[in-house]
Order: C-alpha cells, then sequence, then structure tokens
C-alpha cells in the first residue's frame, strides 16, 4: 500500500505545513526505520513549535544522547534527571534554567509520582503536579508501552495526559499483534479516532482488516519512512554514538575500578612524560599499552548492562544486529543475556564460526550475532543485518571499518547503521575521536588484528588524551 505522506519533509517543515495529508502534527507516531532522523524531527516539531518545557522519556542508555541532540539541534539545555535533581527538578523549569528533561522508564516513579499501589487504576494513582509544567512528551520506544496495565504504561498516561503535543517514537508499534497499539493510542488521546477500546479490538485485535488499519494510521497519527524510500538521500552508512554515563549506568565496583585503573595510568604517564631516555622510555611505552588495554576492558564491563537493555529494545523490532566486542568476559556476559544468539570468537575453530555465519544469515529467528572484533574483523559477510554495534572500540580506524564492512559489503540492500557505545568520558570515548579525527595513522592495516598500534605517533596521541584530555598535532594527518 502506498503511503500517503512526504517521504522527503524536513523537521522543520513539519510544523509549517501543518498538515501532512490530513495528519495533524501534535499527537502522532513518529515510525521511521533507524537512522531516518526521529530523534531530530521530534525535536524540530517542540522546537518549530515553542512546546517548552519539554519531557523526553527514553530508555537509560539514550539519556545522554538525548541530552547532546537537543542542545545540538535546538540549542536548549536538557536536564537528565537523576538523584542529585530529585527535589529540584520541577523548581529549575519554573525557573526556565533547563527547557527539556530527560528521564528513563525505570524512574518515571521516582521523579514524577506521589503515591501508587500495586494495582491501582489510573484515576487513583497521585502525580507531582510540577507535571503540568510540561508542554510535549516525546516517548522514545514507545512499543515499551503496549501494555495498558503496566505500571510504566500507566505512569506515561497519567503524565502525557491532556498535553498538546506528544510523539512516540518506534520503528515497530506493533510488537505482536495489533492490540500493541492500543495502549500507545490511548497515550496520544487517539483511541477515539479508532472506535475505542472496544471497537479496536473487535475489529484489529487479532490480525483482521490490517489494511484498513493500516490506512487508517497513516491518515490519522503515523509518519513512517523505510530506508528503501529515501535510500538516494541517504549515506551508505551511518555511524550513531550512544553515550553512556557509565558513573551511573554500572556497578559501583566496576566504575570504582575503572576510576582507580585511570588514576593509576595517569601517574604513569606523567613520569613517563618526564624520561627523556630512549631505550628506558620504550619499555615504559609497553607497560602502558598494557595499561591501556586494560582500561579498555574496564569500562566494557561499565557498559554492559545498559548494552543489554539497548539490544533487548532493539531485538522487540524483530530485526537483526551484529555486535562487535574484544573482551572474553563480554562475549560471555552477551551470551548469557541473549542464549538464543550465535557467536564468531576466537575460541572457536573455522567451522564453528563458519556455522555461526550461516545460521545468522538463513535463520530469521536467529536476532544477534556477538562477533569478537579479530576472529570476525575480516572474511565473513553478515548481510543479513544492516546494523552494527560496537561495545568495545577498535583500536585504529583500519580495524573499525573493516568491522564495519561485514555487513558494508555487497549483497547488503539497505543503508547501514552503526552504533558506538561510548563511556562518557571515559578511555573509549577518546579512542573513537581519535581514530575519527585521525583515520589514516602510520599503523593502519588490511587485516584486523584488534592489536594496539605500538608506534610512538599514536601512543603519543592516546597520552594527550588521558592526560589533557586533548589531541595533539604533532603527526599529521596522511
Amino acid at each position: 500500500m502506498e503511503i500517503p505522506i512526504k517521504l522527503n519533509i524536513t523537521p522543520y517543515e513539519y510544523q509549517k505545513e501543518g498538515i501532512i495529508k490530513g495528519l495533524e502534527l501534535k499527537r502522532l507516531f513518529l515510525g521511521d526505520e533507524p537512522g531516518l532522523g526521529k530523534t531530530c524531527q521530534s525535536i524540530g516539531i517542540v522546537n518549530t513549535a515553542g512546546a517548552y518545557p519539554s519531557l523526553v522519556i527514553c530508555p537509560s542508555s539514550l539519556k545522554i544522547n538525548w541530552k547532546r541532540e537537543f542542545e545540538k539541534f535546538a540549542g536548549v539545555e536538557a536536564l537528565i534527571l537523576n538523584d542529585s535533581v530529585k527535589s529540584t527538578w520541577g523548581y529549575l523549569l519554573q525557573m526556565r534554567t533547563a527547557d527539556v528533561c530527560i528521564c528513563n522508564y525505570e524512574s518515571l516513579r521516582k521523579f514524577f509520582v506521589w503515591k501508587y499501589r500495586k494495582g491501582d487504576r489510573l484515576k487513583d494513582i497521585v502525580f507531582n503536579p510540577f507535571i503540568s509544567l510540561f508542554k510535549s512528551v516525546i516517548i522514545d520506544e514507545s512499543h515499551r508501552c503496549k501494555d495498558p496495565g503496566a505500571q510504566q504504561s500507566k505512569f506515561i498516561a497519567g503524565i502525557a495526559h491532556g498535553k498538546k503535543y506528544i510523539m512516540e517514537l518506534t520503528g515497530t508499534p506493533v510488537v505482536n499483534r495489533p492490540r500493541d497499539l492500543i495502549s500507545q493510542l490511548a497515550i496520544m488521546d487517539r483511541l477515539n479516532d479508532f472506535g475505542g477500546n472496544s471497537y479496536f479490538t473487535a475489529r484489529y485485535g487479532e490480525g483482521e482488516n490490517l489494511e484498513e488499519l493500516s490506512k487508517k494510521l497513516y491518515e490519522t497519527c503515523l509518519i513512517r519512512r523505510e530506508k528503501k524510500d529515501v535510500l538516494t538521500q541517504l549515506p551508505d552508512k551511518t555511524r550513531v554514538d550512544i553515550y553512556i554515563d557509565i558513573e551511573k549506568e554500572s556497578p559501583r565496583d566496576y566504575y570504582e575500578a575503572y576510576k582507580m585503573a585511570e588514576e593509576n595510568l595517569k601517574e604513569y604517564l606523567i613520569t613517563y612524560k618526564s624520561c627523556s631516555e630512549g631505550q628506558a622510555r620504550a619499555k615504559m611505552r609497553n607497560k602502558a599499552l598494557v595499561q591501556f588495554m586494560e582500561l579498555r576492558s574496564i569500562i566494557a564491563l561499565c557498559k554492559v548492562n545498559p548494552v543489554i537493555d539497548f539490544l533487548k529494545d532493539f531485538i522487540a523490532t524483530g530485526r537483526k544486529i551484529v555486535v562487535f566486542c574484544s573482551s572474553h568476559s563480554i562475549v560471555d556476559s552477551l551470551k548469557s543475556a541473549f542464549p538464543d544468539s550465535v557467536m564468531v570468537t576466537g575460541r572457536q575453530d573455522f567451522i564453528q564460526k563458519q556455522a555461526s555465519v550461516d545460521v545468522f544469515q538463513n535463520r530469521p529467528e536467529i536476532q544477534i550475532i556477538i562477533c569478537s572484533i579479530k576472529a570476525a574483523g575480516v572474511g565473513i559477510t553478515l548481510t543479513a543485518s544492516s546494523t552494527v554495534l560496537f561495545v568495545e572500540q577498535p583500536w585504529t580506524y583500519a580495524d573499525l571499518v573493516q568491522c564495519e564492512d561485514r555487513c558494508h559489503r555487497i549483497g547488503q540492500k539497505n543503508n547501514v547503521t552503526v552504533y558506538n557505545a561510548l563511556g562518557q568520558g571515559s578511555i573509549d570515548h577518546r579512542i573513537y575521536n581519535l581514530i575519527q579525527k585521525k583515520r589514516s595513522i602510520a599503523n593502519q592495516i588490511t587485516a584486523s588484528s584488534d592489536d594496539i598500534p605500538k608506534d610512538e605517533c599514536y601512543f603519543d596521541e592516546l597520552v594527550n588524551l588521558i592526560l589533557y584530555d586533548k589531541q595533539e598535532e604533532s603527526c599529521s594527518d596522511t
């Protein structure tokens, strides 16, 4: 069925047009496939309408990303809700210290609900009166609200009630069956457009009259573009950074271990910088490289839980994803969380690796393949997926591209989206910045090894990123 909406409209044209094929752009689904700009679209609507203060409800792993995107595209200050502002966020909004609040699903009760008992109906829940300040609500991954009886769905329904602008972002509003839409439509106050709960259930609930339902969605509240429809407008590869607040999102012992290891490395590097004897410096450099490797492993452990949450949301859409990491401990943690996934690691022989690839490529129900950067960076094809996630960063840009190109190669029909899970302010964030800015360094190679380059130029870059949080320009790009 032809989609009755423009496919090339930009975010800031939305409010100017007001209506696309009869679609009122105030309470709607933004249902584009990943990589087509749902975040930017929703920010554009809020900003053009001046619908501030705004509330963003999203998975925990995406909070920092939302803050950065609001500041980048709208130039407004966004406040991530955490314990430090638990009692003051409402006053900060009143004073317009911040225009946007960002809260993860699991914290809705902490910040917005004063009284709730298990089993309470929506009308029995007592909400923080400061929620009346919000003029717009953005609900990222809104398919999480598909169960109307779930606690989070009730909280979101109460928070969004009466708001003029409500945007639900999801590439898969229907996860299992059409009735998944009921709660999401009710949150937007759109359910009556579909005849109400009873009529919707009777007419569409078990999969009947789907063409009619699809047409009604597009006419009233759904904007959806698919990559194939806008492929000529897209780059062949899109990179998306996911920033993780490791201090708040990781187990405390892991975070403290990382900070201790980082401080020890800094002290060692200060000694290295003061050493002038060439042979001694070379020995110290080799020892420091080991500590860099250990830091990368620890930061990966800090990111595991947010990454697992991200993957759960992703596979709920029914799509496949290729996950790259380096440490055995990360591979094992992900495999434990997703036992149906397959693996390509150095602990397998060639036959086992190829069997994993074949299963991933040919069986739709296998959605995750966990790959070692060293073992899977070359020689295999994973075009059954157009999405890549790096839990750990390779050491060079060449290795990064080699891994990405397991999906981005002949046989791939879609734009490839690459997600990078980065610990905010951590070593892998700095390494990522380094390899993106210096995309050609002395040690780039065509075969992925996942070994840290040992040339002094690269090492000195890392030293300055750790000690001064900046990049030296002593080695020019080539």
